[in-house]
């Protein structure tokens, strides 16, 4: 069966169009401040109902390193407060950090000599 370019978008299913021509609105962000990111990470823990849970040092660190994009942002704390709730702690700081996003250290390739 053959089918022409201009028959073929009445043939194609919706289901089967990519999601972004099926979104309406888009919220387009730029950069945000780190004073942004901070104050956004702010209300979210006071929402949360307990701004002390992160120390102000971890909130900067993540601010730091969210790149100025709020959804990394509240990616890495999902993340750290993932894991400080698997460890049952009640006080978050950057040491959790560090706990948390640390590069698993490479093994070193084993020599010939070492495996005989």
């Amino acid at each position: 069966m053959v089918v022409y370019p201009s028959c073929a978008a009445s043939l194609w299913p919706f289901e089967l169009i990519p999601l972004g021509s099926r979104i309406r609105t888009r919220l387009a962000t730029e950069h945000a401040s780190r004073e942004e990111l901070i104050a956004g990470l702010a209300h979210l823990l006071n929402g949360a109902g307990n701004i002390a849970l992160m120390a102000l040092g971890l909130r900067h660190t993540l601010c730091d390193h969210a790149a100025g994009n709020y959804r990394i942002l509240t990616t890495m704390v999902a993340e750290v407060l993932a894991a400080a709730g698997q460890r049952e702690l009640s006080q978050l700081d950057d040491k959790h950090y560090l706990e948390v996003f640390a590069q698993p250290e490479a093994q070193a390739p084993r020599s010939a000599a070492a495996r005989r």
